[in-house]
């Protein structure tokens, strides 16, 4: 008897981005329970919550997830900070861009974690090192896109704000920003996953210190593949939250430009 998929119950919009991760989640199961793979290279689920259990008791977890939250807000801060001031620069003025922009963006080409020799040279290997490292991850996707929102405002609406003899200010306040913000708002929320990817990456090559970074450490030197395995649900965790949270207050503050334009 033949079964047609719109008898099929269906499964609520919510949940079906769980159906991947439960997936994933049985197959690991499965395949460590059965000794399929490995399982000093691969520890199996319950393992992994058992070692969780274990943190969260003894009092290690919070303070290594606190350094690493507080070390990616404070380097994105940073960040978003300057990327946001050097985009509306070279965006509002062509002679600043004709300056910065070509050394920007030969800056751009490198790859982020070769700058880690020059940072450590620098600042040390140590908590200013990393937030240093965490803040440029953020800065080159918050230019880009703060270049580019101011650069999109039609020059229309510029001619018109001129007409009604619009100030310079005026003219940035409610013609260029407003018209701009989309884009800037898409950049911070791409530099927020890029420093949290910063922050991991500074935890794992520079000087060792608590974050989740250090709890993967940890791990692989006493070849525990069930707290490398907890450090990496964490940061995959973490790094969803973040782009949710950051998501939603995107779409809020969409809401709240187009209640004032």
């Amino acid at each position: 008897m033949s079964v047609s998929l719109r008898s099929l119950p269906r499964v609520p919009a919510r949940l079906r981005g769980c159906i991947v991760p439960l997936a994933i989640l049985l197959v690991w199961d499965v395949l460590t329970r059965f000794k399929l793979v490995n399982t000093l290279l691969v520890a199996r689920p319950a393992a992994v919550l058992e070692v969780f259990l274990l943190q969260w008791r003894e009092g290690d977890l919070i303070p290594e997830l606190l350094a690493s939250l507080r070390r990616d807000l404070t380097g994105f801060a940073l960040g978003s900070f300057a990327g946001v001031a050097v985009g509306s620069v070279m965006g509002l003025s062509r002679v600043a861009d004709r300056l910065l922009g070509p050394t920007f963006h030969a800056a751009k080409q490198v790859a982020i974690f070769a700058w880690i020799p020059l940072i450590s040279v620098w600042f040390g290997s140590e908590e200013p090192a990393k937030v240093v490292f965490i803040s440029l991850s953020a800065f080159y996707p918050v230019v880009v896109s703060t270049f580019e929102g101011i650069r999109s405002v039609g020059r229309e609406h510029v001619e018109v704000a001129r007409v009604f003899r619009f100030t310079h200010g005026q003219i940035l306040r409610k013609v260029v920003l407003p018209g701009a913000l989309p884009a800037i708002f898409a950049g911070l929320h791409l530099g927020l996953v890029y420093s949290w990817l910063g922050t991991l990456g500074a935890e794992y090559l520079l000087a060792p210190g608590l974050g989740i970074g250090n709890l993967m450490i940890d791990g692989r030197e006493q070849f525990k593949m069930d707290k490398v395995l907890l450090g990496v649900i964490i940061a995959g965790g973490i790094g969803f939250t973040l782009n949710a949270l950051s998501s939603r207050l995107e779409g809020r503050l969409s809401r709240w430009r187009v209640k004032l334009a």
